[in-house]
């Protein structure tokens, strides 16, 4: 499978930025957060103090690129034409130079990402232009492309691959008689299996931000939803998660699993009762159509009306796309309705001090028909009891 969309998707990814401009009425848009220039033209790269940027009308796309990574955007060509920029004076002095013979007098859109201060300079080169800030850019990265879904899907079936490799290292320890892996291991472990999974079955990987990784803890430090991995080992008796995620093609997913070590105790199987079935309704209520915080609430008041209520840290879920938290948010105060086409994670938890955290994760996308789990691990009390 070929990583890397095709400039043709990019094309119609501008051509669906462009559309929106005229909307909303805007002749130009500049965007210089990494995630933005990725989705417009597909050049991934590490942001530093040297940043690219992208410039779109109506008729051209030009991504604005320091000397050093030049090379690197025509390796992974990218959809745009370059203006190529030194050391210094940087950024600023690269858009001045493009708008030099323009002179834009419309309405310029920009990233509320972009620091106010290189706002300020870009305003200097384009001083009868209105500058607005605006989450076009935002918005539009909310509805996957075809091909975005195909990505994910794929990143999906390596999410939950990455979680059966983590359980295999502690069962293949289990019947060598060997101590059971720590966190860190564990962590390093599944890693390490997404990567290579993704070189061995893929084309032309791409490199962004992240690869694959998660989170993995254990016992006790399964309460802190956050927790980075230890040196703590797994231990019978105890509850672990395994929260992993990977990109493919520059697409997330995540897939997040509670595991019990040995027969569950009914403090177990209360708490993990609960949060099943909180993530179980939650997903269900990922309807479209419905506001964000309308299916929170319907998730949440599962673990609510157990009576749980705080054993409760964090909302029902975020939107899953080129980074891995995004806009929507699952949560109190996000009112905007889901949309076919959207995805998002549904992973309510439990988190109890002193004993451990439950949490179940897929990664969902919004369909006219109603959910769809793209990650399958079974996600049961049975099928998440080891020994």
């Amino acid at each position: 499978m070929k990583q890397r969309l095709s400039r043709d998707t990019y094309a119609r990814i501008q051509d669906g930025l462009r559309t929106r401009m005229e909307a909303q009425g805007f002749d130009g848009l500049l965007v210089d957060d990494h995630h933005h220039v990725a989705y417009l033209t597909g050049f991934f790269h590490f942001p530093n103090e040297r940043p690219a940027a992208v410039w779109l009308t109506a008729d051209e796309c030009v991504l604005l690129v320091p000397a050093l990574e030049a090379d690197h955007a025509e390796k992974q060509n990218t959809a745009a034409d370059f203006v190529v920029y030194p050391e210094f004076p940087g950024l600023e002095d690269a858009f001045s130079i493009l708008l030099s013979t323009k002179n834009p007098t419309g309405r310029i859109a920009y990233s509320s990402t972009t620091p106010v201060g290189r706002v300020e300079k870009f305003r200097r080169f384009a001083p009868n232009a209105t500058w607005v800030m605006s989450e076009i850019v935002e918005d539009a990265r909310l509805i996957k492309f075809p091909e975005e879904l195909a990505l994910h899907r794929e990143a999906a079936r390596i999410s939950d691959a990455m979680v059966e490799s983590g359980l295999k290292l502690i069962r293949d320890a289990m019947a060598a008689g060997s101590p059971l892996p720590t966190e860190a291991e564990l962590a390093s472990h599944v890693t390490r299996f997404g990567v290579s999974t993704m070189y061995a079955e893929h084309e032309d990987v791409v490199v962004g931000q992240m690869l694959a990784g998660g989170l993995v803890y254990t016992g006790k430090n399964a309460a802190f939803p956050h927790g980075l991995p230890s040196a703590e080992r797994v231990k019978p008796g105890e509850t672990f998660i395994l929260s992993l995620g990977c990109a493919v093609g520059g697409r997330f997913a995540e897939s997040e699993r509670t595991f019990v070590m040995g027969e569950p105790s009914d403090e177990q199987r209360r708490y993990f009762d609960v949060a099943s079935r909180a993530q179980a309704v939650g997903t269900d209520a990922l309807i479209a159509g419905r506001p964000c915080s309308e299916a929170n609430r319907i998730c949440l008041d599962v673990i609510r009306e157990a009576g749980m209520e705080q054993f409760l840290r964090h909302r029902q879920g975020h939107g899953i796309g080129i980074w891995l938290h995004e806009p929507p948010w699952i949560a109190d105060g996000d009112d905007s309705p889901l949309q076919p086409g959207m995805i998002v994670s549904s992973e309510p938890g439990l988190y109890i001090p002193g004993h451990g955290g439950y949490r179940i994760s897929d990664t969902v996308l919004i369909t006219e028909n109603g959910p769809e789990r793209l990650t399958k691990r079974p996600r049961t009390l049975q099928d998440c009891v080891i020994g």
